[in-house]
């Protein structure tokens, strides 16, 4: 109820806004909301070359394309007996580009990695792989998600959710979580109301807690950083403190006990091993950073699509029982990965367009504004407020938040308090709303309860965190 109200409100608010500025004269056209693409420029005005100032009607006449460019920004094309003038760039697709480029570029894509990793699902679940990673998990797990019962094939799902966002293997976990969805579902009890165990997953899910930053190490270094890798330390820390937030926030919400001893002594294990993990890491010259982080996370994913294979290849058996062939088992499960793609689909496209036209239509932008000047006149420094962009933007659309880092890397220089503190903003959380949209809706859940709320308040104290943090270490 929730997501579908807020979806509602930024369509019909960017529409209405929309129109008020044709009307008002602040927009010339609409047109580019529907068809332009991202970085196309935007047309603001038509004159008669008559009416041009005359500097540009002999500058136009006299070039050869016809074409004048004024401060960068303001070009003026003559062309059909008229003088177009263009101004600014868009921000994102348009309405019927989005969808386009939602099915092309995410959906297909999406669909391709779900039916690869559904495909090893398949195998781990009938060679009992996954009820031995289950059993071994359950008395940790079992605290963390009461209404979970012990070996539940859920817990291993999760468990290879969890250690592909670690490990920042983004195209691995969204089938491992789309798959531990599933699983939890079959124990959901109101199949349209999401349960407290999904909730949870969904929180800790959505807080982002990541090892290896490898794309954000790769922006940083192609916009000319003296240490691309220099944010990773702030990036866990942040993430880890978002993690916990969301843990706390949830677990009290849902009666947990915290003094369980085993799950005091997991959470000690996780951040001594994160510890030991970043003091090794530290320890390494630049080019053992990036040979590091570039490796581990893709040698990881190896091994465990290589033991996969060569434990099934073992329990062969077991697929001889079931009356199937390995091959065959992960045919079916890339066909159930096909087929979670499709169902997902409309929920990611219905959220996509809404974020395309908020973004397109200015409002995004002078919300944005107001709330940087809010915190200027607070006495929160400018280096600061040129970042908040990024993380204003980072809960709606990682594709417009990763365009606002490039920019603010090279407006700001990628060493600038600014880059540093955007790249921390871009690491340290999820995309929220598509979050949502695509895994509650592979299992047709329609009331997300306090998932949305809760996800939305640990990306502000995300935040707050790096913003705290960055200015600490930087």
């Amino acid at each position: 109820m929730v997501l579908s109200r807020f979806w509602l409100v930024i369509f019909i608010s960017s529409i209405v806004f929309v129109v008020f500025s044709l009307f008002s004269g602040d927009n010339y056209t609409i047109d580019h909301l529907l068809n332009g693409k991202k970085d196309d420029p935007i047309l603001v005005a038509e004159k008669y070359l008559e009416q041009v100032p005359a500097f540009v009607k002999d500058s136009i006449t006299k070039a050869p394309d016809q074409t004048m460019v004024i401060n960068t920004d303001t070009t003026y094309v003559y062309a059909n007996k008229t003088v177009k003038i263009y101004s600014g760039v868009q921000k994102s697709d348009g309405l019927l580009a989005t969808c386009k480029s939602t099915l092309v570029d995410l959906i297909l894509p999406l669909i391709a990695y779900l039916a690869f990793f559904c495909g090893l699902m398949e195998l781990l679940i009938i060679s009992g792989a996954s009820g031995k990673l289950a059993q071994i998990l359950s008395p940790v797990f079992v605290k963390v998600f009461p209404s979970v019962p012990e070996n539940h094939p859920s817990i291993s799902y999760m468990t290879l959710n969890f250690a592909a966002n670690f490990l920042g293997l983004d195209s691995a976990a969204t089938p491992f979580g789309l798959k531990a969805m599933e699983s939890l579902q079959e124990l959901n009890p109101e199949k349209e109301k999401a349960s407290d165990a999904q909730i949870m997953f969904m929180c800790l899910h959505a807080s982002g807690l990541t090892l290896i930053a490898t794309s954000i190490i790769g922006y940083r270094a192609a916009a000319n950083a003296s240490n691309p890798a220099d944010v990773m330390l702030p990036c866990i820390i942040t993430s880890f403190i978002g993690t916990i937030a969301a843990f706390l926030i949830v677990g009290v919400k849902q009666k947990i006990n915290f003094k369980s001893a085993s799950l005091v002594l997991s959470l000690m294990v996780l951040i001594a091993a994160i510890v030991g993990l970043l003091m090794y890491v530290n320890s390494l010259d630049l080019i053992g950073k990036n040979y590091f982080t570039s490796n581990l996370s893709a040698l990881i994913l190896v091994t465990i699509i290589a033991f996969t294979l060569i434990f099934s290849f073992v329990k062969e058996k077991k697929f001889t029982e079931a009356k199937t062939t390995v091959f065959e088992s992960f045919v079916v499960g890339a066909n159930n990965g096909i087929k979670t793609g499709v169902v997902i689909f409309p929920y990611v496209l219905a959220m996509l367009v809404a974020i395309s036209l908020f973004r397109n239509s200015g409002l995004f932008e002078i919300i944005s504004n107001w709330i940087a000047f809010i915190f200027s006149n607070m006495g929160v420094s400018k280096e600061i407020t040129d970042a908040l962009p990024v993380a204003m933007l980072r809960p709606f659309s990682s594709a417009g938040s990763r365009g606002f880092l490039i920019d603010s890397m090279n407006t700001f220089g990628a060493d600038s308090l600014t880059g540093r503190l955007s790249s921390i903003f871009q690491c340290s959380a999820e995309s929220t709303f598509y979050v949502i949209a695509v895994y509650f809706g592979s299992v047709n859940i329609k009331n997300t309860r306090y998932a949305l709320g809760t996800m939305l308040l640990v990306d502000v104290i995300c935040v707050i965190t790096a913003i705290f943090v960055a200015s600490w270490f930087f």
